[in-house]
């Protein structure tokens, strides 16, 4: 993915608040992956509209971060959800 890339969640993947174990996961068809912070924050701010280059300067500000650092980061987690099928981009 690239910086000008917007990331959404495709056709059957959600975020999900998981009661019994009390994490965040994201459930995909026949997948159910638990979630850190830092996926749980990146993919919150995920929503089809934004591209990573956006994402990653909300991040950046959010944790007071260099924003080159973040987006390196957003772009490397974003590429393994989409290597999995539980991102995609336009």
């Amino acid at each position: 993915m690239t910086p000008a890339d917007r990331p959404f969640l495709p056709r059957g993947v959600r975020l999900h608040h998981d009661r019994v174990r009390g994490v965040p996961v994201l459930l995909g068809p026949e997948t159910a992956l638990i979630l850190d912070q830092v996926g749980q924050a990146v993919l919150g701010e995920v929503d089809g509209t934004r591209d990573i280059a956006t994402i990653s300067a909300a991040l950046a500000e959010r944790y007071a971060a260099p924003v080159e650092m973040i987006e390196a980061d957003v772009i490397e987690f974003l590429d393994d959800m989409a290597a999995r099928r539980l991102v995609e981009a336009t």
